[in-house]
């Protein structure tokens, strides 16, 4: 069953509200292919990898969270980005992106589908005051140690985090960000929570961990961002009868 490229895109930007959204790049159609659309591929990154690996499995559209042309970046289409863009138009295949959008979905962005995964449940956000939280808070079904948290976050997420204890205390209240949202600490702390976890890590997130006596965990960027696209691709299918394929280009960070 074939859909518009156009008609998909305008369903996408209604059902994230992308155009609410301030963000670093621009959400939707990135890069136009063939008009209409029956097989779609979903990634977390539009890296070469991906590409290569969707224009085999014969897409129609690539659907990613990290897409490209983002704000500082140099404009010119030339070298990594020429090749990347190339391919696309080569295959005919077009190139939907969408960032902030994703994270933030009640449905399908990535925090949710983390906390599902992980079985906590959602009780406000991590800026309890912003409708557009980012991040998210909640509970565990049970306590945890801080070792046992870590242990189950490898097991779900099939990557062993980086864990940070800042207290052996049970942990119950937890709050989240997927991606690299190391710089939320702060949020995490203010909101009294035992343990924020988050895909990346920086220096001084260690010393605020320990210094603020809260667990941190860094799952890994790619890790904790691979279930909001799946499911808006999966979603999509449903929807409008298409074929879609999540395919997963292994990232260690």
């Amino acid at each position: 069953m074939m859909t518009a490229c156009s008609e998909l895109v305008a369903y996408c930007n209604n059902l994230l509200d992308s155009a609410a959204f301030q963000d670093y790049c621009p959400n939707g159609l990135q890069v136009e292919g063939r008009r209409d659309v029956n097989r779609v591929v979903s990634g977390v990154t539009a890296s070469q990898a991906l590409i290569d690996a969707a224009a085999e499995a014969g897409a129609d559209l690539l659907l990613v969270h990290h897409g490209y042309f983002w704000r500082g970046e140099a404009a010119p289409i030339t070298g990594l980005k020429q090749r990347r863009i190339r391919a696309l138009l080569e295959h005919g295949i077009n190139l939907v992106a969408y960032h902030l959008p994703l994270d933030v979905h009640a449905k399908f962005g990535n925090n949710v589908q983390l906390a599902e995964l992980m079985g906590w449940r959602i009780t406000g956000g991590l800026e309890p005051a912003n409708p557009r939280s980012v991040g998210l808070q909640g509970e565990l079904v049970d306590e945890l140690s801080g070792a046992e948290l870590a242990e189950q976050i490898g097991s779900r997420l099939n990557r062993e985090p980086m864990f940070i204890a800042g207290h052996d205390r049970p942990i119950k209240r937890v709050a989240w960000c997927t991606g690299a949202a190391q710089g939320y600490i702060e949020k995490a702390v203010a909101l009294g929570v035992d343990a924020f976890v988050t895909g990346e890590v920086s220096e001084p997130t260690i010393h605020i961990a320990r210094e603020c006596e809260i667990n941190f965990y860094a799952a890994g960027h790619h890790a904790t961002e691979r279930y909001g696209v799946k499911a808006l691709g999966e979603h999509l299918a449903e929807h409008f009868g298409l074929e879609h394929q999540f395919i997963d280009i292994d990232n260690p960070v």
